[in-house]
């Protein structure tokens, strides 16, 4: 009867109307090719109607009591009763841009992936009981389900006339695990599928890089973006017209991966970017994010500090976000209370508290951030300070005994005192507060099985300052591609880093109001790397090419 038994009967659990022993005594009762589900219900343990109203609500779809609601006559006209029998399914009002279409599986993808197709409409499903559906179809299309096998059995693929169903409409479940797979695959950060004016474009982002991997029709566009909505459990596949967001959990080669789903209404249809967050990257040691020996033993005694804010900045996508989860996996101890406020969630770590902002009902980062402080945490990581009440915050809790991360949009490490400023805090205060501002950028890393040794050109040398000794100590590399790295040359990112520590003849110029210019060149006196000079190590060290560094660092004066 339900496509995903299994997880239905977890639903029903946590809704309060059966128990794990309910499930175990009836399961060790069954007959045949009997369901758990069916045979609660047969016993009246519960009831169809509770089944399916967990269903609808799981889903995010509508129940509806099909005995109590009136149906015009045409509608029946609209669903061949061939297609009726086969999904289970009937039609219940026609909306015009859409046909509302009664199912008793909402869960069941197949049915809400290929009817679309089929019938050559948008539907909007809303969820019925099984036997509510049966007697409206043995009314109104004179057959009786009971009697019926071809119905019992659901999608068939089999035969002549699955042959054409598969021949003539995507497997619309194949193709989105395809699509989610491969680019796990190619290590893709980011899944795009964008509806052109005649077609569908897939894309993913692969090392900072968009690379197009396919086109379909655009027909497929509706029941691809349904199957998503479907799949992240909290999306309404009715709502075309409004943003939405989710996420998917999956398991891929052994491997659980999470993706937050972001929908949005375009010129030519719904446009769905995936962000593909891989929690293999949350063990990642300071070495695997691009940090020198030195520049780890100098982080490590940063994150080990018992107070104080430690920035994390650059432009959206430099990492900034994965480093301050690494900090967080490093310091995870049972006798430290760690809690986080992000907007959102982005990956879910065991034995933190974390707390995502909705700013809609009044959960801003001020807000969280007030509510955390009583919750006497520890260490505190605050995804972004964004205005002056929540860096005002963050600073007491840090004055209090505190350790605070976050991030900050700037384009270096000594900008984000100046950032901090214009946004309304006291330069005092960020000099008291602040330990460390660490600006960050990613390169791709040189594919290890194809990276070749290369001359620099003049303009290389000269645009990273490099002289002629520096090269004969050391092997340049560049890209070559090959099919590992799909021809690329490159496989994978690494960090280059810009460390200020804030010390007391730094915190002395901070309150000695210095202009940004002139606490990074202080700062570089007193022996701060700057980004380019670190990504120059990485270039040296062969682990990247030239190129990459140059134009990654592109606005870094030196």
């Amino acid at each position: 009867m339900y496509s995903n038994e299994d997880y239905l009967i977890t639903l029903i659990e946590e809704a309060g109307l059966i128990t794990q022993q309910d499930v175990e005594i009836f399961r060790s009762n069954l007959t045949g090719n009997q369901s758990v589900i069916e045979f609660m219900i047969l016993e009246h343990k519960i009831t169809e109607e509770q089944v399916a109203q967990v269903c609808a609500q799981s889903s995010s779809v509508d129940y509806i009591d099909l005995a109590n609601t009136p149906i015009a006559p045409d509608v029946f006209e609209k669903i061949p009763e061939d297609l009726v029998k086969r999904f289970k399914a009937v039609p219940v009002a026609d909306q015009g841009g859409y046909l509302t279409i009664a199912v008793a599986d909402p869960l069941n993808f197949e049915t809400l992936d290929t009817l679309p197709h089929l019938l050559g409409r948008e539907i909007s499903p809303v969820c019925a009981t099984p036997s509510a559906i049966a007697q409206v179809i043995k009314h109104n299309y004179g057959t009786d389900l009971n009697d019926d096998e071809t119905a019992k059995d659901g999608l068939s693929w089999g035969g002549d006339e699955g042959e054409d169903l598969d021949a003539n409409d995507a497997p619309i479940i194949k193709l989105v695990s395809h699509i989610l797979v491969e680019a796990f695959k190619m290590r893709a950060s980011d899944i795009h599928i964008e509806p052109l004016e005649t077609s569908l474009r897939i894309r993913y982002r692969v090392d900072g890089k968009l690379i197009e991997v396919d086109n379909h029709p655009k027909k497929l566009l509706p029941a691809i973006v349904a199957r998503l909505k479907v799949m992240s459990g909290s999306m309404s596949i009715a709502e075309k017209r409004l943003p939405q967001d989710g996420r998917i959990q999956i398991q891929v080669a052994g491997k659980d991966v999470d993706l937050r789903v972001s929908s949005v209404p375009s010129n030519h249809g719904e446009s769905v970017v995936m962000r593909i967050l891989d929690k293999s990257s949350l063990v990642l040691g300071l070495a695997e994010l691009g940090f020198y020996s030195d520049d780890q033993d100098r982080f490590h005694e940063l994150i080990g500090l018992p107070d104080g804010i430690i920035l994390v900045t650059g432009p959206t996508g430099s990492g900034k976000t994965t480093t301050l989860y690494a900090c967080l996996n490093v310091i995870n101890k049972p006798d430290k209370k760690i809690i986080t406020v992000e907007d959102p969630v982005e990956y879910e770590m065991p034995g933190i508290n974390q707390v995502m902002v909705k700013t809609d009902i009044g959960m801003t980062f001020a807000a969280a951030l007030r509510a955390m402080l009583r919750q006497a945490p520890n260490i505190i990581m605050i995804g972004e300070i964004r205005d002056e009440e929540t860096a005002n915050i963050a600073i007491n809790a840090a004055l209090t005994g505190h350790l605070v991360f976050s991030t900050l949009h700037t384009n270096d490490a000594p900008s984000a005192v100046a950032r901090l400023a214009d946004i309304g805090v006291k330069k005092f205060l960020v000099a008291s507060a602040v330990r460390a501002i660490i600006a960050q950028r990613l390169v791709r890393k040189l594919c290890p099985n194809c990276k070749t040794p290369v001359p620099l050109t003049e303009r290389e040398m000269r645009m990273l300052n490099i002289d002629g000794t520096q090269i004969l100590d050391n092997t340049i590399n560049g890209p070559e591609g090959c099919d590992k790295c799909r021809g690329s040359g490159f496989k994978g990112r690494l960090g280059i880093f810009e460390i200020l520590e804030i010390d007391d003849e730094v915190r002395h110029m901070i309150n000695d109001n210095l202009s940004s210019p002139q606490l990074r060149k202080r700062a570089r006196e007193l022996g701060m790397r700057t980004l380019r000079e670190d990504g120059i190590r990485k270039v040296l060290s062969g682990m990247t090419s030239a190129e990459e560094v140059i134009a990654v660092t592109m606005g870094d004066q030196g």
